[in-house]
């Protein structure tokens, strides 16, 4: 008899390294549950500039980035980032209520994987979109 294994979604998730930098605890702990369900590593920052330096310690695989926080915007904490030799160069995703096309386009230029409306999507949709970046 043949048994076929299947890793399960946090077992292929082992590992992954997620750092959400966003200023709304509700927010934060909705999508840290979600993503720890799944198997993820996954820690915060709750404004720009301590972001920066929980991606120079962490070394994440995605970043899901807010545009509005204090210290730093997000435009502002994606330039940084993407200035700097990570090694890995870590996947950013927007994950933001600004949704107008100027901010969108602008997340893009600099750099931005992803830009997804916190309105228009599901924690559960953003961890799958998470798993077609890694």
């Amino acid at each position: 008899m043949l048994v076929a294994y299947m890793e399960s979604s946090e077992q292929k998730n082992a590992g992954v390294k997620i750092c959400i930098i966003d200023d709304d605890p509700f927010i934060v702990e909705m999508y840290m549950i979600k993503l720890k369900e799944q198997g993820f590593v996954v820690e915060s920052a709750g404004d720009g500039k301590k972001g920066i330096d929980k991606v120079r310690e962490l070394h994440p695989d995605i970043i899901l980035l807010d545009v509005v926080m204090p210290s730093m915007d997000g435009f502002e904490v994606l330039r940084q980032i993407r200035q700097e030799t990570l090694n890995p160069r870590p996947k950013v995703i927007f994950l933001t209520n600004f949704g107008q096309k100027e901010d969108v386009e602008r997340g893009m230029e600099l750099g931005a994987d992803d830009y997804i409306i916190k309105a228009h999507f599901t924690p559960s949709e953003v961890a799958a979109k998470i798993k077609t970046l890694v």
